[in-house]
């Protein structure tokens, strides 16, 4: 089984900033990508970056310029760290990763339990 674990939410005031941690534990190979959603009240869950093993890094167009995603490989974490923080920002954030599996070397998908991110003055 693996597990992914998220921190770091809260409440933060617009023009601040956030860091976001995802641990993932269990029996993992490797993992291919970690990515971040989130979701508001009323509205569908919203892709808000990616970074994969090999680098590549993308981000959704309302957060480029002020969100970064980054990976620990040794610590099996992903970090959102979101800067200049707005209102729209505000959401429950979930992890999620592409994990190939030990003993297996099967890939499935994991989802943390998500954590609310609440901007506001």
């Amino acid at each position: 089984q693996v597990q992914l674990v998220e921190s770091g939410g809260g409440l933060v005031q617009p023009g601040g900033s956030l860091r976001l941690s995802c641990a993932a534990s269990g029996s993992i190979f490797t993992i291919v990508a970690m990515v971040w959603y989130r979701q508001s009240p009323g509205k569908e869950l919203e892709l808000v970056a990616v970074i994969t093993t090999g680098g590549s890094i993308n981000f959704a167009d309302s957060v480029k310029g002020r969100f970064t995603i980054s990976r620990d490989y040794a610590k099996n974490t992903a970090y959102l760290q979101m800067n200049s923080l707005r209102p729209e920002d505000t959401a429950v954030y979930y992890c999620n990763a592409d994990v190939v599996r030990i003993p297996s070397k099967t890939r499935a998908d994991y989802w943390g339990q998500g954590t609310q991110v609440t901007v506001s003055s």
